[in-house]
């Protein structure tokens, strides 16, 4: 099982991806914590990396794309993988599918959490305040979220072009949202 989760910032995705990872015994692969990782070990994207971060600037598509591609190649993606933050727009859909066909594992499927911008609004300002953060105050949580989905939204559009696209309600408990995603994933045709 090949799976892209997609969600806002506060969609509960990553909470579901590690619970994902123990359904399906694939690895959870997280972009930012490739990126950390290949940092802290000073491998040669980590260094490229680090020098672009250092200067406050983003990390290149580039880069991330040979990160997860070193990854895709461990012996552990086998059987699948669950990909989380990644991709983020529509240029790093179109090199992630190009990558995929290269190492001839295209993705079964692409869910999308769907939660209510408000809701969203109020659990990552309610996260903020818990975490003594000041900089996710409601409205720079809203200015956030409003970026995320110009950039997100073609690629739910690609998946759905593609036929591979969940739409689900993010909203709910742990256990009704992770119920949601094993029925649309048991409607793919490698699972279940």
């Amino acid at each position: 099982m090949r799976l892209v989760l997609l969600g806002a910032p506060g969609s509960g995705k990553g909470t579901q991806a590690a619970r994902l990872k123990e359904f399906l015994n694939v690895p959870h692969i997280s972009t930012g914590e490739l990126l950390r990782a290949a940092v802290a070990a000073g491998t040669p994207l980590g260094l490229q990396a680090k020098e672009v971060m250092e200067a406050g600037n983003l990390v290149s598509d580039d880069i991330v794309l040979g990160m997860l591609e070193e990854r895709l190649l461990k012996p552990d993606t086998g059987n699948g993988f669950i990909l989380d933050g990644y991709p983020r727009n529509l240029a790093q859909a179109n090199a992630l599918g190009a990558l995929l066909a290269k190492l001839q594992q295209p993705i079964d499927i692409a869910v999308q959490l769907d939660v209510d911008t408000e809701l969203l609004v109020e659990r990552l300002a309610g996260r903020a305040k818990a975490e003594g953060r000041a900089d996710d105050s409601p409205d720079a949580v809203r200015k956030r979220l409003a970026v995320y989905e110009s950039q997100t939204a073609p690629v739910v559009d690609f998946y759905r072009n593609l036929g591979k696209l969940a739409h689900l309600d993010g909203v709910g408990s742990l256990d009704e949202v992770f119920t949601r995603i094993t029925e649309a994933l048991a409607g793919t045709p490698d699972v279940g």
